[in-house]
């Protein structure tokens, strides 16, 4: 074999890969937000009374539907829960006047007392509530742990997602009065 035959193999054969490589990037698909759950756009199951982790009842009714909620749902295990706390502190601090937020415990392996003894350790603020009978989360179509619902103020969802790397931000904006 000579040496051009050999060098114009090699040419074809990256050009080929290069080919491939950028065919398969167009061809794949984009991420978004909606990973399963809720869609976009429903109105949001609100006939629910939840305990807090103080044990009062929790009337979701009395909160959907008079401002912009952002609900998590999430565990003391999860990973992904962990990475958004600082985000969620954060979006508190910001939108906390005009945003309610929530966040709905999942039974899975937990207990309202051990969730309780997380928040109180990592002195996390808000309103806290467990889903003991998992009503919630199947209304809600939970997928996993990490997933952040937001509803405008006439309770439509306007985001859902899951993840440590949520754009909490972007997704409050979107149920904010003029966005």
């Amino acid at each position: 074999m000579s040496v051009t035959s050999y060098s114009a193999r090699v040419v074809y054969a990256a050009a080929t890969m290069a080919a491939l490589s950028l065919t398969a990037t167009v061809a794949a698909p984009r991420l978004s937000a909606q990973v399963g759950g809720i869609a976009v756009g429903a109105v949001a199951p609100a006939d629910f009374t939840l305990s807090s982790l103080d044990g009062a009842s929790v009337d979701l009714r009395a909160m959907i539907g008079k401002k912009p909620v952002v609900m998590e749902f999430w565990a003391t295990w999860c990973p992904l829960c962990r990475k958004l706390e600082p985000a969620f502190k954060s979006a508190k601090a910001q939108y906390g006047s005009q945003v309610a937020f929530l966040n709905i415990g999942v039974p899975d392996n937990q207990s309202i007392e051990r969730q309780k003894a997380y928040v109180t350790e990592r002195s996390m603020d808000g309103m806290f509530v467990f889903d003991a009978e998992s009503k919630m989360m199947k209304a809600y179509a939970v997928p996993h742990t990490s997933y952040v619902v937001v509803l405008d103020k006439t309770g439509k969802v306007v985001y859902t997602g899951v993840g440590g790397d949520q754009d909490l931000d972007a997704a409050i904006r979107k149920a904010l009065p003029g966005s």
